[in-house]
């Protein structure tokens, strides 16, 4: 049974790990296709793509090689034979269940060590390969940044030899505090660069200039002032010398939640919760000193409160009662629209500040959830391997199919299934709607018990439905119904 499961295995594992290899080829060719780059960077970009893959091939390869060894067994009615000589389900299963083990820890270290590095190759060569062809990291109908230069640019189309023609061109140039100051448009554009040159041209053509003029005075400020102007042949020379000799081998110190293991999300989790909490306490701290907001320092006594209470109210010289509750009434008449107008401003002031932080801190605490999200992951990668054996194994002995036919569509729509609970959970983590750990292992979990549920069917000889048992309760209950009807 080990031998077969093992053959099952591999073949599946080959099989399904190059149609991902395929399908990760048709997602990148628009990245790589006509950029120059030859077939040895490819091949490295996929030779380190595949470890990423195995989070997808390495679970669907558990599912299907079971559901086809265990439903070959079946077919040929072994189990039968097995139980006939005294061995059971279980023990049969006993030396796959060691294996299965044994692969969720090769799995766990993978994701905890292959993975991360693999995730900071790919991104060093794209960055570096961006670099070199500048039009390679331009991608259609999105803002992208050239690198090595301070534009932001978008097209809709990209066109011609090594993409260098491109069609309806927005760009936004940043200023030295990486402010958007300078919006340019037009209808076309070309990309002319040699390795032999240390420029880079850009070349647009029919367009419109516009940019904001930097102040120093308030007065001007108010007046917003910026020049316009009509282009048709407009040509952006950047210095690319920094450029020409770029290593796409060189590596480059960045870090992301994938690009690390578990010791180091363990500690950046930590410090990520520290210094959120930090910037909370600081920026609530700074909101309450703007709006004079202070803390009692003391609770008042009673005595103090009837004190309080016997002074609330005092009458002016008509007899008229004046309440001192209210700040504005201590103030004439004319001051009275000119306090309202600034606390008016002011509150808006704080709620625009506060717009603006509240940005950065879902930024930040969107940073923290996708470290517990990753990090738990890892552990939910290793655990499904096992569970979805015993999803794929009793559930091949019922059905007792072999071959790739019914085993695979049942293998894949499970795995469809687990995957995406899995993407859906995950991206509702991401957002903060349900906790990061719950998004880890919600997909493992729902699985859990529909391993039990087979593999106690499968143990006890049973179908997947028992029909007859169905029938039987529902003529059962339609004749309590007739009785109770004739009564």
């Amino acid at each position: 049974m080990l031998s077969s499961f093992l053959f099952n295995f591999f073949s599946s594992f080959v099989i399904l790990m190059f149609i991902f290899v395929f399908q990760t080829i048709w997602l990148f060719i628009d990245d790589f296709a006509g950029k120059g780059l030859d077939i040895f960077i490819i091949g490295k970009f996929l030779f380190y793509l595949m470890p990423n893959l195995m989070e997808r091939v390495i679970p669907l390869t558990v599912l299907l090689s079971s559901i086809l060894t265990f439903g070959s067994f079946a077919e040929n009615y072994e189990f039968a034979a097995m139980k006939a000589s005294g061995i059971s389900l279980q023990r049969a299963m006993l030396t796959l269940i060691v294996f299965v083990t044994f692969l969720g820890g090769v799995t766990f270290y993978f994701a905890n060590n292959i993975i991360p590095i693999s995730e900071q190759k790919i991104y060093n060569l794209r960055r570096n390969i961006a670099k070199v062809k500048p039009a390679a990291i331009i991608s259609e109908g999105v803002f992208s940044d050239l690198e090595g230069t301070d534009m932001n640019m978008k097209v809709d189309r990209k066109f011609g030899d090594k993409d260098r023609f491109l069609d309806n061109v927005i760009i936004h140039n940043k200023s030295r505090s990486s402010v958007n100051t300078t919006v340019i448009k037009a209808k076309s554009g070309e990309l002319i660069s040699s390795e032999q040159s240390d420029i880079l041209q850009l070349v647009l053509k029919e367009g419109h200039y516009y940019e904001e003029m930097p102040t120093t005075n308030n007065k001007e400020k108010l007046k917003y002032p910026f020049t316009k102007a009509n282009f048709k042949t407009y040509t952006i020379n950047k210095d690319i010398s920094d450029l020409n000799d770029v290593d796409l081998n060189e590596e480059r110190d960045v870090s992301t939640d994938k690009m690390k293991n578990i010791s180091r999300l363990s500690k950046d989790i930590d410090s990520l919760k520290e210094d959120n909490a930090k910037v909370v306490k600081a920026f609530s701290k700074s909101i309450v000193n703007r709006i004079g907001a202070f803390m009692f320092v003391s609770k008042p006594d009673s005595l103090s409160l009837i004190a309080i209470a016997n002074k609330k109210k005092e009458r002016d010289s008509l007899g008229t009662t004046v309440s001192l509750d209210s700040i504005i009434t201590l103030y004439p008449e004319y001051q009275k629209m000119q306090l309202l107008s600034t606390a008016k401003t002011s509150t808006a002031n704080i709620l625009t500040t506060i717009q603006g932080k509240k940005k950065e801190l879902q930024i930040k605490y969107k940073i923290y959830r996708l470290h517990i999200l990753s990090l738990h992951k890892k552990y939910a990668l290793a655990l499904s391997c096992i569970i979805l054996f015993f999803v794929g194994a009793p559930l091949g002995a019922i059905i007792r199919k072999g071959g790739l036919g019914l085993p695979m569509v049942i293998a894949i729509v499970l795995f469809l299934t687990y995957y995406f609970i899995g993407v859906f959970a995950g991206n509702y983590a991401k957002e903060g709607n349900i906790h990061p750990i719950i998004g880890a292992w919600l997909s493992t979990l729902i699985m859990l018990p529909l391993g039990v549920f087979l593999t106690r069917r499968a143990t006890a000889d049973k179908g997947l439905i028992s029909g007859g048992n169905i029938v039987d309760y529902f003529k059962k209950l339609f004749k309590k119904v007739i009785k109770t009807a004739t009564k």
